[in-house]
């Protein structure tokens, strides 16, 4: 039997039948301020975001603090710093989670998290998280994937670095784990990354190759390659969020602000209005146009008997007689009663 190929997140249907679902992606833009993660989340509500997501980690969950030289950036946004220091900053305090939920919940939009070890999913799991997200570089934790699987939730896994066996054995480690619900992102995990390397064309393969609901992890700095990926069915567009992207944080300057995530909620659903479905048939929109299509008019007065000639029958507008293609069958007839220039041809004007 064909799996539905659908996912459901506090009821919400995410399919190519549905609109885009679409998420905010908090990172680390609170900068160190609740106060700021609470009003991300309003401003995601806002805009018209279906969910914001957090990431649940501590430093020493996802890193170690070490000054090797494995352990220092090179290069990119975060040059010269530790892993341990960024992650450091870049948390966010696991008190924290309880309330930003609660908010979350009073303002009715959907609020769950990426968990970057069990502690963390057993913390979300306290919560009540109603899904989870398998970060890109946490796609081959096969472990976390199998522990993340029992809790039974819907899970969404960002493919960003992986390669397709890769993928697969994200995939299989869900299924084996119990996850009956699961949603694949495709990701260049690069901050920013250029819309040059997303290759959305990747997005009917992956659909196709592992019969999962497909979406994307966009880290352009635009729209244009989330909405053309609506386009092309992913059914989840994700997008780093922030109030400012000067605000200094160690993610907002590849985030996307307030007015450009209004602005990606609205033409995602647009365009996926625009797919619609195969059909040939007259729309709505069109009926009242339909008489301002060509149609044969007689162009001369004619007397009953008259041949009517070539010049004497044009396609013209409007569309009030016979479709042009019928010229040639009406040219060489006789007309039966007198008509006057400006009547539109019908063959009941005709000898048959």
């Amino acid at each position: 039997m064909k799996r539905p190929v659908c996912i459901r997140i506090n009821g919400r249907l995410i399919s190519e039948d549905a609109p885009p679902y679409v998420i905010a992606e908090m990172s680390a833009n609170h900068n160190g301020s609740i106060e700021k993660a609470f009003k991300l989340i309003e401003a995601a509500r806002h805009a018209g975001a279906d969910a914001v997501k957090l990431q649940t980690y501590r430093p020493d969950t996802i890193t170690i603090d070490c000054d090797n030289k494995e352990f220092h950036i090179e290069g990119g946004l975060w040059d010269g710093r530790t892993l341990f220091d960024l992650y450091q900053e870049a948390h966010m305090p696991w008190d924290w989670h309880a309330p930003l939920f609660d908010h979350a919940r009073k303002l009715d939009i959907t609020i769950f998290s990426s968990p970057f070890d069990t502690t963390a999913v057993d913390l979300l799991e306290d919560l009540n998280a109603p899904a989870y997200k398998i970060a890109s570089f946490e796609a081959i934790d096969i472990p976390l994937i199998r522990y993340v699987a029992g809790t039974g939730k819907p899970m969404i896994i960002s493919t960003g670095m992986a390669n397709e066996d890769e993928i697969a054995d994200a995939v299989e480690a869900a299924r084996d784990g119990g996850c009956k619900e699961i949603a694949i992102l495709h990701c260049v995990s690069g901050y920013p990354a250029p819309a040059s390397d997303y290759n959305l064309r990747t997005l009917a393969d992956m659909r196709q190759r592992f019969g999962l609901v497909t979406g994307l992890s966009d880290h352009t700095l635009e729209n244009s390659t989330a909405i053309a990926a609506v386009a092309l069915g992913a059914s989840i567009i994700e997008k780093h969020f922030t109030l400012d992207r000067t605000g200094g944080g160690p993610d907002d300057s590849f985030s996307m602000e307030p007015a450009d995530l209004a602005l990606l909620c609205q033409s995602s659903r647009s365009v996926w209005q625009a797919l619609g479905r195969i059909d040939y048939g007259r729309q709505s929109s069109e009926k009242d146009n339909v008489q301002f299509r060509r149609s044969l008019y007689f162009v001369k007065d004619l007397k009953k008997g008259d041949i009517i000639t070539p010049d004497a029958v044009r396609s013209i507008r409007p569309g009030f007689g016979l479709a042009p293609k019928y010229k040639d069958r009406i040219v060489g007839c006789r007309v039966k009663s007198d008509v006057i220039k400006g009547t539109a041809v019908q063959f009941t004007h005709v000898d048959s």
